[in-house]
């Protein structure tokens, strides 16, 4: 590894396992590491909208005892003087220890790498990469499921433009007996490079298909994603697409009694508050889980020694 992290597939499964390893020793063992950053400052630069990331982000490095500075909008930033990226870069790192960037360029945080002088975290970068939320999705996959091997995976709405889903399925590719099944509109459907050079490349079984009631009853794992808004260039086509898909009590009739589902947030309304009790719905867990992984990918990356 690195000591940045921009794509989840520079983790390799046994660092991904460490990181797990010691997540689940925070969760266990919080009071061990409140001080372990101590002195430590985290730069948060997001150039687009985030609560839960940001937020995790510094509930993260405040646990682990350390500081936060940064923006969490690009107009307080110079970047609306027209200061370009590694410049900002450059200068935050004279600042701080480490740094979570958000960007809506896909490939923005790589070149920030180029510039900064301490670790870059990629905090989401366009419709290309997310790797802390696949980090929360796979501690919320180990700790609901036990393993990542032999899971049926539904992927369901905006799997063009969802970065999340595009880091989970590069991540769970590299485990024994996966399949996915790509549930979406014709129009949203998983980019063509993620089929050809993800998942036929490793002879992984997955199909695409448009109706999500039908795909239910297989199901071990369902990831839910909204249709998003701020990645469509004609209104009239998110209107249309926004509502294809509502996960809703009924439909929850006909899957696994030991379903798992998950959703990166935020929703809007793709699955029903009503599902929100159902002991299945797991998605306010991987919010927490987020923390727990964002920790321990600080400590990695700062080369803390406990």
């Amino acid at each position: 590894m690195t000591n940045n992290l921009i794509d989840i597939l520079q983790l390799s499964t046994e660092e991904i396992d460490a990181l797990i390893a010691t997540a689940l020793d925070i969760i266990d063992k919080p009071g061990k590491y409140a001080e372990a950053c101590r002195g430590k400052k985290l730069a948060t630069l997001f150039f687009e909208p985030s609560t839960r990331t940001r937020l995790s982000f510094e509930a993260a490095m405040y646990e682990l005892g350390g500081n936060v500075l940064g923006f969490s909008d690009s107009k307080s930033s110079s970047s609306s003087k027209g200061e370009s990226v590694s410049d900002t870069v450059r200068a935050v790192s004279c600042y701080a220890d480490i740094i979570a960037m958000r960007h809506p360029k896909e490939g923005a945080p790589l070149v920030a790498t180029r510039k900064s002088s301490v670790p870059v975290i990629n905090a989401g970068d366009g419709g290309h990469n997310h790797p802390t939320q696949t980090l929360a999705d796979l501690l919320t996959i180990y700790r609901e499921k036990g393993s990542f091997e032999n899971l049926t995976i539904g992927l369901c709405g905006d799997l063009k433009f969802g970065r999340t889903v595009h880091s989970l399925i590069s991540a769970m590719s590299r485990y024994k007996g996966v399949r996915f099944v790509l549930i979406s509109p014709e129009e949203l459907t998983v980019p063509r490079y993620i089929i050809t050079d993800v998942l036929e490349a490793r002879e992984i079984e997955y199909k695409e298909v448009r109706s999500l009631e039908d795909s239910i009853p297989e199901l071990d794992i369902l990831y839910m994603t909204r249709v998003q808004r701020e990645r469509f260039f004609n209104e009239a086509d998110y209107l249309r697409l926004k509502d294809t898909y509502i996960l809703t009590p009924d439909k929850l009739n006909s899957a696994k009694s030991d379903l798992t589902i998950m959703h990166p947030l935020p929703r809007v309304n793709e699955i029903s508050v009503a599902v929100d009790d159902d002991p299945r719905a797991c998605y306010f867990k991987q919010v927490l889980n987020g923390k727990y992984m964002r920790m321990a990918l600080i400590l990695k990356l700062l080369e803390v020694e406990l």
